[in-house]
């Protein structure tokens, strides 16, 4: 019962990723992660605030998430920074490929979380950057909206 009350906790969100690129598809994707990287994620001692994802080969991987080291770890504890491999389908592998030879694409993580059978799941988005006026604008409705709530 307690796994199932911190599973809900977790839910570690990359608020940088919205202010600097526009969202055009998003997937869910598994993590292969070892034994101390769970235990870390499960405390919630995720940054995802400079990671993003690369192709390698066939494969997709997230690199720069640095998830810290396990306190009660041994000397097997991880590295902080390595890189991770992302499990995706082969279709969905592919779509991201062929929309990676556009100019200007890239793939960013926006969340992780745990889900209902306890495993780590990173939602990834292929995404355009913003130009300085784009972020201008999200700010200017951004603040429209929160006057709106506040006058109603």
């Amino acid at each position: 019962m307690a796994d199932k009350a911190i599973a809900k906790q977790v839910d570690i969100k990359n608020r940088r990723a919205s202010f600097e690129y526009f969202f055009l598809e998003t997937y869910t994707a598994g993590i292969m992660l070892t034994g101390t990287e769970i235990k870390s994620v499960r405390q919630g001692k995720v940054n995802l605030g400079d990671a993003y994802c690369l192709f390698m080969g066939d494969e997709l991987y997230v690199r720069q998430m640095h998830i810290s080291q396990y306190t009660e770890g041994t000397y097997n504890n991880h590295e902080p920074l390595r890189d991770r491999k992302l499990l995706l389908q082969k279709r969905e592998l592919k779509r991201l490929v062929s929309k990676l030879t556009d100019q200007g694409l890239t793939i960013i993580p926006t969340r992780l979380f745990i889900n209902d059978r306890g495993f780590a799941k990173l939602d990834i988005a292929l995404a355009k950057g913003k130009k300085l006026y784009d972020k201008r604008e999200t700010i200017k409705e951004r603040d429209v909206s929160r006057e709106m709530s506040r006058e109603q």
